[in-house]
């Protein structure tokens, strides 16, 4: 049963990786998994029957939302947009207060850290205007050294929660034929990219640890404010009365089952 429910959880932070204002790291923190699946990756020959236990079905499913299940969601995205979106965004909501309630079960609150939280708030909020005015037009031509560069920078917009790797790769003129090279598995894409998010995953993730063992308060905070920041990034458009209602219903059941995460 926890196999599956990995899995699960697995390939939505795959899809999240290749859609549009969805952050891999804020799904992790929705279920609530991101300091534990930095902990498994990082101390993976500590404890490896036990860490490879729980990385192995994250990763699968990983690689399957990835290659399908992101076209799954890319498809509710752009018909269902209202729903889909506003299903996110309670899914965001419904675990902010489980994270207030963690870093307050390590740390006794500071009056400085909502300054943090509201500088990653900003930087969210501000990743709306380069997505909505970014093209995806591809370059031309890549070289393999530019190509593992782009993965490394896409590494960021996965570890760091509300950082879109979308935004990065569309700065880097990529994400068209990224996403076509995993339509098609066009491998002298994907690798080198694949070459370049494990290298970054890695240098980040150590720089994630660092951080949250010696800065864990502003640290956390910042992380709560990316988070927040991706729901300004996912609000949908809406022309009526209905969707209104419809996006509020939507809301609500994202928020009850991401407030029953913690509780599975």
């Amino acid at each position: 049963m926890n196999f599956l429910k990995d899995y699960f959880k697995g390939m939505a932070i795959g899809a999240g990786a290749i859609l549009p204002g969805i952050s891999s790291g804020v799904l992790c923190v929705i279920f609530g998994i991101y300091e534990k699946l930095i902990d498994s990756i990082l101390g993976i020959f500590k404890n490896f029957k036990e860490n490879l236990k729980f990385l192995f079905p994250i990763i699968l499913g990983g690689v399957f939302g990835v290659l399908v299940f992101g076209n799954i969601l890319n498809y509710l995205l752009y018909s269902f947009p209202v729903q889909t979106k506003s299903i996110f965004i309670g899914l965001i909501l419904g675990t902010i207060p489980s994270l207030f309630k963690e870093v307050h079960s390590k740390i006794t609150f500071r009056l400085h850290y909502i300054i943090f939280l509201i500088l990653a708030l900003v930087i969210g909020i501000l990743t709306v205007y380069f997505e909505k005015n970014l093209t995806t037009n591809s370059l031309l031509y890549f070289d393999y050294p530019y190509l593992i560069f782009s993965g490394f920078a896409m590494s960021i917009g996965i570890i760091v929660p509300g950082v879109s790797s979308t935004i990065i790769l569309m700065l880097l003129g990529v994400y068209s034929t990224y996403l076509s090279s995993v339509s098609y598995l066009y491998f002298p894409v994907l690798i080198p990219i694949g070459i370049g998010l494990i290298i970054g995953g890695i240098i980040w993730i150590c720089i994630t640890k660092f951080l949250l063992n010696n800065y864990y308060g502003p640290s956390f905070y910042s992380i709560i404010g990316f988070t927040l920041g991706s729901i300004i990034i996912l609000y949908p458009s809406m022309n009526s009365v209905l969707e209104i209602i419809i996006s509020i219903l939507c809301i609500s059941i994202g928020f009850i089952i991401s407030s029953s995460f913690k509780k599975v």
